[in-house]
């Protein structure tokens, strides 16, 4: 899934890929996905997009934007981007292909689920989780600071649980499920441990732990269980994920624990995270 780290890792690869090239034709919804959710009319993203030089990508939390001469292209959640140098060696199968000029082509496809939608600029700016996106800080900004952090424990939030508080209602936009793992194993919290209940020492370290693990995540090319424009696994090695299979905590050696938790896989460990 794309969070932050990710959309930020993409976007860089974008700008270094496809920034300039000028879209010749889009195949939109060519292979059926019933949770791959598009913008209108699928069947006009072709007419809309040709012809468009693509200006910039940028990340906008956990999704990806291309500005494309007054058109937009935002992707996000369970989208897989891959970058062609030849449409010849694009996949027969997507919900999205980008033709460009030179022949090469960028693909969409979804895995769970995901967002592919091409608009016109300010059509989507109504829609509450893209506003947020846009208009909430980075964690990864200097305007994301401490006093920022600490305005997100209203009284409505204090009965949440740490896992709860992070990763629902864009409370903090492109922190999700994935990345809020090594957070709290960062901040020794326990996932189900009510926000309300946090010291002050544990509010501060963990508005440091997203800070710092977040950057890490970025500055090594995402996450090792996602992966970049070219396919490639990212380079920071999640310490509770799918790919820790010993389920044994890296920093201390002690017993992970896997549980279903908030309609995901919740990890923690027994020694670190203690309730």
């Amino acid at each position: 899934m794309i969070e932050l780290p990710e959309a930020v890792v993409l976007s860089e690869q974008l700008n270094q890929t496809i920034k300039g090239k000028r879209i010749k034709n889009t195949f939109a919804a060519s292979s059926k996905h019933g949770f791959a959710w598009y913008y209108k009319d699928p069947a006009d993203y072709d007419a809309l997009l040709k012809g468009c030089r693509i200006e910039s990508a940028k990340a906008l939390a956990g999704r990806i934007e291309i500005s494309a001469e007054g058109m937009v292209l935002n992707f996000h959640d369970g989208v897989i981007l891959k970058y062609y140098d030849s449409l010849k060696a694009a996949p027969a199968k997507y919900q999205l292909l980008l033709v460009f000029e030179d022949e090469s082509a960028l693909v969409a496809t979804v895995a769970m689920y995901g967002g592919l939608q091409a608009f016109p600029k300010g059509a989507l700016d109504d829609d509450l989780y893209y506003d947020a996106s846009k208009r909430k800080p980075s964690p990864l900004s200097k305007a994301f600071n401490y006093g920022y952090f600490l305005t997100l424990f209203d009284e409505k939030n204090l009965k949440l649980s740490a896992k709860a508080f992070l990763a629902t209602e864009q409370r903090i936009p492109g922190l999700g499920n994935g990345v809020l793992q090594d957070i709290l194993l960062n901040a020794k919290i326990y996932p189900k441990k009510k926000i309300g209940t946090l010291t002050e020492t544990n509010r501060r370290n963990l508005f440091e732990s997203i800070k710092t693990t977040l950057q890490e995540m970025v500055e090594k090319g995402g996450r090792d269980t996602e992966k970049d424009l070219f396919g490639h696994p990212g380079g920071y090695k999640t310490k509770l994920s799918k790919n820790n299979k010993t389920l044994l905590c890296p920093d201390c050696g002690s017993v992970v624990i896997k549980e279903t938790y908030l309609g995901g896989s919740t990890y923690y460990c027994t020694r670190c995270q203690k309730l």
